[in-house]
């Protein structure tokens, strides 16, 4: 992991849409947020992508610190990936970008044609005691 991370570039911007950019990662981490998820249940959430570019995305969400996987020793074999704390602080990254989105299809007038956001309800970031 030290091999690639040294290999990430030094501007945090630029170093964030390298770990979570392209096409796949974001959505698959998006699927992750509900808890873990078998291989085969990722494939049915995003039937556009192939298993191998799946794997991919994956390992290398795994790299980064993003993604954990489980193998469980049991015939036959099951492996569940889930979002990592790293990953989870994602999300109000991706709830963000989802609302953008809403906006962005709203200006252009296909509101209609729009998936829902299907993310949890914001978790505060703390809760204050009871006055």
């Amino acid at each position: 992991m030290a091999e690639t991370i040294k290999r990430l570039p030094v501007l945090p911007v630029e170093r964030a849409f390298k770990v979570v950019g392209g096409r796949w990662k974001a959505v698959i981490l998006y699927h992750l947020f509900d808890g873990p998820r078998r291989l085969s249940q990722l494939k049915r959430s995003l039937p556009e992508i192939s298993q191998k570019v799946l794997i991919q995305q994956l390992r290398e969400m795994e790299e980064h610190g993003l993604v954990h996987r489980e193998i469980f020793r049991q015939v036959p074999p099951r492996v569940d990936y889930s979002a990592t704390p790293l990953g989870l602080s994602l999300e109000p990254v991706l709830r963000a970008l989802c609302d953008w989105g809403q906006r962005h299809a709203a200006a252009l007038d296909e509101l209609d044609r729009l998936a829902e956001c299907r993310l949890r309800p914001a978790r505060p970031e703390h809760v204050s005691p009871a006055a």
